[in-house]
């Protein structure tokens, strides 16, 4: 059990991502001072939105030029801090080496850090952002657990370069905290690990994560004709954000820990949109056959591939959330405010 200091600073790495932001803005309202940790601090657009929440709130923020692949970039940025917050890591499906872009920066990115947290005196915990990608590639993998439900014991096994790299990248990087946390016992570990994150972002300019290009087609037409019913969970960003402060602030706070609040798919993001953007927007409502997307998938979008489609469309997918709710009290927002915060993000934006 390890009480964390409030009056020291505390390190977010990748300071302007999705999730971070939202973390600093909680961070800095509960009059912290954040070590935002970012790599190029002097690009105004990137940090912006941060120093905008500073003027509004009693904590203040220092930013340090680090990066994932730069040994000892991160050194300055931890001195003083029991808490680190490891947030930054590459999420995309569009890349053309996965070794190169995704799997070293996840898993060097990991390795730095966490080795920076072994040579920083007191250091007292590091919050990991994992994913629930480190436990499952596709919806099917839930058919082959024991209850038939994700949960924090199971480990992703399916997933490789070939098949799912970022999957397999989110695996390997959480694979390497654990065994790098395991061979000290200064500070201890705690991995947050979210389903598909949703929500307004702060910087709306940030609007480039995949699950913006989901929304973007929920409304653009792309899936009107219908949607392929692929089950996913579903998170709300502000709420991965809550679970990664109290994952750092409460003493008994351990393990991995599943953030996810809903078990759907595509079809119900649709539905969840529909009251309220329906008339205007051509949001589906409806499944397109899996027959239907087997011949027309792979040429809808290369991620589509013939074997993904098998092992994710009409399959349930279900994740026990227990331990969150339990061990760090936490509660979830409703799908429908998720979904309609974040299409109107990209309408005000003129985004769609």
């Amino acid at each position: 059990m390890k009480t964390i200091d409030n009056k020291k600073p505390v390190l977010v790495t990748g300071a302007t991502g999705y999730v971070a932001g939202w973390l600093v803005k909680r961070l800095l309202e509960d009059g912290l001072t954040v070590h935002a940790a970012v790599r190029d601090p002097e690009k105004e657009h990137k940090v912006h939105h941060l120093n905008g929440i500073v003027k509004n709130s009693p904590g203040s923020i220092k930013y340090f030029k680090s990066d994932l692949l730069d040994e000892g970039s991160y050194a300055e940025a931890m001195q003083g801090c029991e808490l680190v917050f490891h947030t930054a890591s590459p999420f995309t499906s569009e890349f053309d080496d996965p070794q190169k872009e995704l799997i070293e920066p996840a898993v060097k990115g990991t390795a730095n850090v966490l080795t920076q947290a072994n040579e920083t005196p007191g250091v007292k915990r590091v919050v990991l952002t994992s994913s629930c990608a480190a436990i499952y590639t596709d919806a099917k993998d839930v058919l082959d657990t024991p209850n038939g439900i994700l949960t924090e014991e199971i480990w992703n096994t399916t997933a490789s370069l070939d098949y799912q790299p970022y999957s397999y990248s989110k695996t390997l990087a959480e694979k390497k905290a654990w065994e790098i946390n395991k061979e000290q016992n200064d500070w201890d570990l705690v991995t947050i690990n979210p389903s598909l994150v949703m929500g307004p972002p702060l910087n709306p300019q940030a609007t480039t994560s995949e699950s913006f290009n989901l929304l973007k087609q929920l409304g653009d037409g792309t899936f009107k004709q219908g949607a392929p019913k692929i089950g996913i969970g579903l998170v709300d960003v502000r709420d991965v954000a809550e679970a990664h402060y109290k994952a750092g602030f409460t003493p008994s706070a351990k393990g991995r820990y599943i953030t996810s609040a809903h078990n759907t798919n595509f079809v119900e993001l649709g539905e969840a949109l529909e009251p309220k953007y329906g008339d205007s927007y051509p949001v589906p409502t409806k499944a397109l056959p899996k027959w239907l997307l087997l011949l027309i998938g792979p040429f809808l979008n290369k991620n589509l591939s013939r074997k993904f489609i098998r092992n994710n469309v009409n399959v349930e997918w279900r994740a026990d959330n227990s331990k969150i709710k339990n061990d760090l009290n936490m509660n979830f927002r409703p799908m429908s405010e998720t979904m309609e915060d974040s299409f109107q993000v990209l309408i005000d934006n003129n985004i769609i």
